[in-house]
């Protein structure tokens, strides 16, 4: 019999621990002090959201951490629960598991800090002619959009995407095939509640987004981390050791963390592959707009003559990640699932900000905001390397890729990159480890710094705060 407990979580706002990791924290040493025993009920994720007033994928991902250290056991309808199999010695051997001290957790909450991964620039959002979107499209809410939304998402702005994916990436797709997510997670979570059961095997790039490996994780399917190297994730090698995965999570215009691109004969290999076994391949396009050097690679998706690829983008790269919207282009076949899937899940995003991104859109401001911000990056990028290369001399190497919004600073001779990402936070700067992206194959050691919020202005002095703060350091770790 499966028991609900209750259980006495609290959260500090305020706290420099973000908030996914409270609430692991507090859960696991619930179970370590027996106070939650084996078998008993978690609350479900939308019901702790709820009553902390937070997003549902911070439980989502505190109880993936949870389950991916065998606390904790995901049962689908049934909820989450305490493993059964920490009884006795398997609690003690669970409690004696050195803890993941080595990763350097990023900065969840707050203003932006210098050179923190995953945000655009805030400083430079058109935030007045936002702001007039957002209040003309609010004016203009009728009672129909009042009520619960579209769980496939608000027409006009599928309608949008659609249009632009096949300007911008090549994307030939009727609005039909659009659907709208809360952002890139979500709709992980929503391929994974159509596609894949419980051990089902999937492919994940290594290293990977953290996130989306945390998701995946708890989904219960069995991840095969597959290597990644100059041209990408290496397919053989993902054929060579699960021929018969049913799905394949790739970033191959721009792979995160690293960077590089997956080549043309991958591609096709992938897409071949995903027909011949029928297994699908998920697409995060995550900043396809941010390229420098040459035009755009044209999406994998515009190659898929099968309807295997799920191509996922998001808004909050592009535009703000608090605004919690993302796309999903699903093959033909899977839309009706999916459209089932999203309204038992969360009934679809809200429509007011839809409506708000959708005007933005056509009224032309979206166009003219990436194009702004893909000239800011490019000089504040230049400005970055060139800060780091006055600062740090022949200490560190830069190799840019054509795009993204990140820089892979390699530290040659020096084996421990997390200590030096350790050095820089407690400096106040958001730097992390590349090694602590890895899953299996080491990949540093290596630092990653976003350059989106750096002006051009600022990048001397943060590379001045960064040496004094690993200058020493980075000769004495290994």
């Amino acid at each position: 019999m499966v028991r609900a407990r209750r259980t006495g979580v609290a959260l500090v706002r305020d706290d420099d621990v973000p908030l996914y990791r409270q609430i692991y924290e507090q859960f696991r040493t619930s179970i370590e002090l027996g106070q939650l025993r084996p078998g008993d009920r978690l609350p479900s994720a939308r019901r702790l959201a709820r009553e902390f007033a937070t997003a549902r994928g911070t439980v989502d991902t505190a109880y993936a951490m949870l389950a991916g250290e065998g606390y904790v056991v995901t049962r689908g309808p049934a909820g989450t629960i305490v493993s059964p199999e920490l009884g006795g010695p398997a609690i003690a051997k669970a409690v004696a598991r050195p803890r993941r001290t080595d990763r350097v957790e990023p900065h969840a909450t707050g203003g932006p800090k210098p050179f923190q991964m995953g945000l655009p620039s805030l400083d430079m959002f058109p935030r007045k002619i936002w702001s007039r979107v957002v209040a003309s499209r609010a004016r203009a809410l009728s009672s129909a959009e009042m009520a619960y939304p579209d769980p496939a998402g608000f027409m006009p702005l599928r309608e949008a995407l659609a249009a632009y994916l096949a300007t911008s990436r090549g994307i030939t797709c009727t609005w039909r095939e659009v659907l709208i997510t809360n952002g890139y997670q979500d709709a992980l979570g929503l391929i994974a509640e159509v596609l894949l059961d419980r051990n089902d095997k999937v492919w994940l790039e290594d290293p990977c987004y953290p996130l989306a490996h945390a998701a995946l994780v708890a989904t219960g399917v069995k991840l095969v981390p597959i290597r990644v190297d100059a041209e990408g994730m290496r397919v053989a090698d993902g054929i060579s050791q699960a021929r018969r995965a049913r799905l394949a999570v790739v970033t191959p215009s721009h792979q995160s963390p690293l960077g590089v691109a997956l080549s043309l004969p991958r591609r096709l290999a992938l897409l071949s592959w995903a027909h011949e076994a029928g297994a699908f391949v998920v697409e995060d396009d995550y900043d396809c707009e941010f390229r420098y050097v040459g035009r755009p690679l044209p999406a994998l998706k515009s190659i898929d003559r099968n309807d295997r690829v799920l191509y996922a983008g998001s808004f909050s790269k592009v535009l703000f990640p608090s605004l919690r919207l993302g796309y999903l282009v699903a093959p033909k076949a899977l839309v009706a699932a999916c459209t089932r899937a999203n309204l038992h899940r969360n009934s679809g995003p809200s429509t007011l900000p839809q409506r708000a991104v959708a005007a933005f859109m056509t009224e032309g401001h979206f166009a003219r905001h990436v194009k702004r911000m893909r000239d800011l990056y490019a000089a504040r990028r230049q400005a970055l390397v060139a800060a780091l290369s006055a600062v740090f001399g022949d200490d560190i190497v830069v190799e840019l890729k054509p795009g993204g919004m990140h820089l892979v600073v390699q530290c040659p001779g020096h084996a421990n990159d997390v200590e030096l990402a350790k050095l820089a936070q407690a400096a106040g700067l958001a730097v992390e480890p590349l090694s602590s992206r890895a899953i299996e194959y080491p990949c540093g050691p290596a630092l990653l710094l976003s350059f989106t919020n750096v002006a051009e202005t600022d990048a001397t002095d943060l590379c001045r705060r960064l040496y004094r703060a690993i200058g020493h350091g980075k000769r004495t770790t290994g």
